[in-house]
């Protein structure tokens, strides 16, 4: 049997995880690592240890699995999206450290290019949204913040890439400075309808075009990995963006199919196959993974604060000791007791995008407790993604009649049901929820050859539990409004 490694590398920890040919998870390791908060609004990673962890997860899920690396047929990285990593072409060095996608330093930046004009011509090349949120701003930043970095890039000396560049520069010593283009999408300085980096965006930002890698379908053999990191060169087949990653692991390859991630954000997506859709509700037209030589497209609403509010419960109110006791705790209520809970704490997302957000918990009474704000957060996870689909579903003017979900807030049934009322459609749990992976891990499969296509993926696919609406229609509009009532009192905006 030939296995597949994929490395997911995310936001709070590195994972790997290994397949087999059906798709099944054959072991898994994962490594938390610390997350450096220099100032309000200001979130970084240490890029080496973010290598490190990856890469010791590496070797222990192959020893967990009893395999080695020439076992393996390939492998597959996934990573969050956006946080930027620059660093030495010479010494491997980073020369800052990574600056993560929640981070909002650059909003005096983006208000700079709105105040000259230039948020429409951005959206219309990238489909993005002129935010803090995307790369670009952030690799400005670094190249106007570090001493020397500027000059050093305009030498040539500096690289930058997203998380899946750095790790595959990191696992060939250097040989690959490669991306997918749904990375490459996020960057804001990639023209998606041209497929390709666009000197007019590199000019606005200030960027030395010599600091980009190159792109490639996100299904692609790029290269061989060093055989000194995992004991024997390893084929590097797929590379993709988290979200794409999970919306291909969950096989959702057909136009108007929809994935939700909940995650430490809420990532939800639709397949617009090779319609490069443009949304007027306050979502992002993005690339969707490529196999192949024809471009995929996907619309695209994110949700900053998903699972991350139950890390708050946790970490910062102190009211339970790990995340699994969440929905316990929301279940000792029959309902919120008129409490909202908007989680705003790096800004709202879509379809709101109000930058300068911050939390907010509305309706307290003197009879609320701790359950009720539980509720209410978990149920805010339930709201923003509701919003998303309403608003996805008015740009695709097609009805969305599933949901397919994943990501680690899905093993919480409570939550599930709840967004199945809200929304009116079977919510949909697959029997493997760690898709993003799973993604990567396909993607792999299919620059190798292992897989004869798309269609031997999908059969493949299993659904574990549905969640159908048990609430009308009415009391469902009834609870939305409520939510847009909180989130306009508190930021002013509001869709729909």
């Amino acid at each position: 049997m030939t296995y597949l490694l994929a490395l997911d590398q995310g936001t709070s920890s590195s994972r790997s995880m290994v397949f087999d040919e059906s798709g099944a998870i054959v072991a898994v390791a994962q490594r938390e690592f610390p997350q450096i908060f220099p100032q309000p609004g200001w979130i970084e990673h240490d890029p080496m240890e973010i290598w490190r962890s990856q890469i010791d997860t590496c070797r222990e899920v192959l020893a967990k699995a009893g395999l080695r690396a020439r076992d393996l047929g390939a492998l597959g990285i996934t990573n969050q999206r956006e946080t930027t990593v620059v660093w030495d072409r010479a010494t491997g060095e980073p020369v800052y450290n990574a600056i993560v996608w929640q981070d909002r330093r650059t909003e005096a930046l983006c208000e700079d290019l709105r105040a000259r004009g230039l948020a429409g011509a951005i959206h219309a090349k990238t489909g993005l949204v002129l935010d803090p949120y995307f790369s670009g701003t952030k690799l400005r930043w670094i190249l106007d913040a570090v001493p020397g970095a500027r000059a050093r890039a305009m030498r040539g000396e500096l690289a930058f890439g997203t998380i899946d560049t750095w790790l595959a520069w990191q696992m060939t010593g250097g040989r690959l400075h490669v991306s997918d283009v749904t990375n490459a999408s996020r960057t804001m300085l990639w023209n998606l309808h041209e497929g390709c980096w666009d000197a007019q965006l590199l000019d606005w930002l200030g960027i030395p075009a010599s600091l980009l890698p190159s792109v490639h379908p996100s299904s692609h053999v790029y290269g061989e990995t060093d055989a000194d990191v995992l004991g024997s060169p390893v084929i590097i087949g797929g590379i993709a963006g988290d979200q794409q990653a999970a919306l291909f692991g969950q096989t959702c390859f057909t136009p108007g199919m929809a994935k939700n991630t909940y995650g430490t954000g809420c990532f939800l997506l639709l397949n617009t196959g090779e319609q490069c859709a443009q949304s007027q509700h306050g979502l992002i037209s993005t690339a969707a993974c490529q196999v192949g030589t024809q471009p995929a497209y996907a619309l695209e609403g994110s949700v900053f604060i998903g699972g991350a509010v139950v890390q708050w419960l946790r970490d910062g109110l102190g009211a339970i000791g790990h995340a699994g006791e969440a929905e316990g705790l929301a279940a000792s209520v029959p309902d919120s007791g008129g409490v909202v809970f908007v989680p705003s704490f790096t800004g709202l997302g879509a379809p709101y995008w109000v930058p300068s957000a911050k939390g907010a918990i509305l309706g307290l009474s003197r009879g609320s407790t701790v359950g009720h704000i539980a509720r209410a957060a978990l149920e805010a996870i339930a709201f923003q993604s509701a919003a998303l689909l309403g608003a996805m579903t008015r740009d695709a003017q097609a009805p969305i009649t599933e949901l397919r979900v994943d990501g680690g807030a899905c093993a919480n049934n409570l939550l599930l049901q709840f967004q199945a009322d809200l929304l009116g459609i079977p919510v949909v749990r697959p029997q493997v929820i760690e898709t993003t992976a799973l993604g990567a891990a396909c993607l792999a499969g299919l620059a190798i050859g292992q897989y004869r296509g798309v269609e031997e993926l999908a059969s493949h696919w299993r659904a574990d539990r549905t969640f159908l609406p048990t609430i009308g229609r009415d009391q469902a509009a009834s609870l939305m409004q409520q939510w847009e009532v909180a989130v306009r009192r508190f930021t002013g905006s509001g869709e729909g």
